[in-house]
């Protein structure tokens, strides 16, 4: 099933992609999806972030050729960090350039979307506490990241996080290919099975330390082959299973 959150004529909602068409949903995916029946056609809304996390929790150097690429070692436990919330920006959004920052990357990743609240997940539970997954862009202002200490600024800044175009709730994250295109050119070509720790294993490791709120979205890293963009460029992630997030880079004001 895949949902998406979209807006028409001003008002705000989910509903279930079938086709080219909607079916919406009544109230959110969080408590169980009950359609409405009524349909409407793909074409006539905007789609919006798939979800609004509370917090978006990343994970850096989990495939160990992007590591190697960056002059990194694979670490002995997963790195994380975090990117607020007004990083988000959905389907067709713009990224806007930082002032701030030179060297922009893009980084494809597979996003997990959090169905319920958790904490302290058994592995053998991770299936039931989420909801599905989506595309992403770790958009990342490489120059910043390689100056400071914390990646707060170099991967938090607005716009840095892109996610869409819709969940997907019945894919295995297994083994799916991960692509970033630049203005149509392919820039990385991964599988979810080159990383270091699965899905599973992150959601583990990160419901250890803290609660995970419906919504709430894990980053699981980039395959190799990140590198720059620039400003009217267009990006786009495509996961197997998922679909494609696309969006273009503006000059911010």
């Amino acid at each position: 099933m895949r949902i998406a959150r979209f807006s028409l004529d001003g008002n705000v909602a989910f509903g279930v992609v079938e086709g080219d068409e909607l079916d919406i949903i009544k109230g959110h995916p969080f408590a169980g999806v009950e359609r409405s029946g009524q349909r409407i056609p793909l074409d006539k809304v905007r789609l919006l972030p798939p979800v609004l996390p509370n917090k978006v929790v990343a994970i850096g150097r989990n495939y160990a050729e992007h590591a190697r690429e960056l002059g990194n070692d694979v670490p002995d436990v997963p790195v994380t960090f975090f990117k607020p919330s007004t990083s988000v920006a959905g389907p067709g959004d713009p990224i806007a350039y930082p002032g701030f920052s030179s060297e922009v990357h893009y980084e494809a990743e597979l996003a997990v979307v959090i169905g319920r609240m958790c904490k302290e997940v058994p592995r053998a539970r991770v299936r039931d506490v989420v909801l599905g997954y989506t595309c992403a862009n770790d958009v990342t202002a490489r120059d910043v990241q390689r100056a400071e200490n914390q990646w707060a600024r170099a991967k938090g800044f607005d716009t840095s996080c892109p996610l869409g175009p819709w969940v997907e709730t019945e894919v295995d994250p297994a083994d799916l290919a991960v692509q970033c295109t630049v203005n149509g050119e392919q820039r990385q070509l991964g599988r979810t099975s080159e990383m270091v720790r699965s899905v599973e294993d992150l959601v583990v490791h990160i419901t250890e330390a803290m609660t995970l709120l419906p919504g709430d979205v894990i980053l699981t890293g980039t395959p190799a082959g990140v590198g720059p963009l620039h400003v009217g460029d267009e990006v786009a992630v495509t996961i197997e299973g998922i679909g494609t997030l696309t969006n273009k880079v503006i000059k911010r004001d």
